[in-house]
């Protein structure tokens, strides 16, 4: 089987300066919502690839890949360029743990993401595991300025649909906004405010939490919830904070 598949760019969408989504045409393997595939461009005669979580849910057209623009980065700076019909090249086969049957059974799904981290989540949330698995699923999307909390009209469409179930709670750490938390998760975590605004407290008995994103965030999130008496969920060792690093 060859390294890469070459897919074609339907879409290019730009959410702000620096954050990006791409919507490309691409024969993958199945997947489960919450892996990742690299992806990658030909520049100067050599495949400079990374990899990117599909935003997309399993069974989708398209491949979606959520990703930020890096200052004089060789493969972001040229995927900002892209435009629909130019090609790209797709790995086949998606990998990854950030995936529900990984995680034990529980009453309550945290899913916690920094910037682009939130892709996985969507994916996951656009299938029906989570909705029939866990009686209450909450969102936590934490950013730096309001202008990056994409995806708004999607997340809004999953609270319409999944209202009772549902919390979503965003985070903008350098200017005040209204129906925002403002610093950072942890922080939340430690002086109860993500468990007052989610309506359900975190435990050893009830709670599953996923974390994407910052690996700073992934850290001292990780920690507060182990002071609280969760441990790390590992596939020989269930517990209950599941994590994936972004950068």
């Amino acid at each position: 089987m060859s390294a890469w598949n070459t897919g074609k760019v339907i879409e290019h969408k730009q959410w702000s300066e620096s954050l990006h989504s791409l919507y490309v045409e691409s024969d993958i393997e199945s997947f489960e919502a919450g892996q990742f595939v690299k992806i990658a461009l030909t520049i100067n005669g050599e495949i400079i690839g990374r990899p990117y979580s599909l935003v997309n849910p399993p069974g989708s057209r398209l491949s979606e890949f959520y990703y930020i623009e890096v200052p004089n980065g060789p493969l972001t700076a040229r995927l900002s360029t892209l435009r629909p019909g130019d090609e790209i090249l797709v790995a086949p086969k998606a990998h990854g743990f950030l995936i529900l049957d990984e995680l034990p059974p529980s009453r309550h799904l945290w899913m916690m993401a920094t910037g682009t981290g939130i892709g996985p989540f969507l994916s996951i949330l656009a299938t029906d595991k989570p909705w029939t698995r866990f009686e209450r699923v909450v969102l936590v999307y934490a950013v730096r300025y309001v202008s990056e909390l994409s995806y708004q009209e999607r997340i809004a469409q999953l609270y319409a649909k999944h209202s009772r179930q549902f919390s979503f709670i965003p985070f903008v750490s350098r200017e005040a906004v209204d129906l925002t938390l403002t610093g950072r998760i942890p922080q939340a975590i430690l002086d109860g405010k993500l468990e007052m605004h989610a309506g359900i407290e975190f435990s050893a008995e009830n709670s599953q939490v996923m974390l994407c994103g910052n690996p700073q965030m992934v850290k001292d999130t990780s920690n507060v919830l182990i002071a609280r008496g969760l441990k790390k969920n590992r596939r020989f060792d269930p517990g209950h904070i599941t994590v994936e690093n972004y950068w």
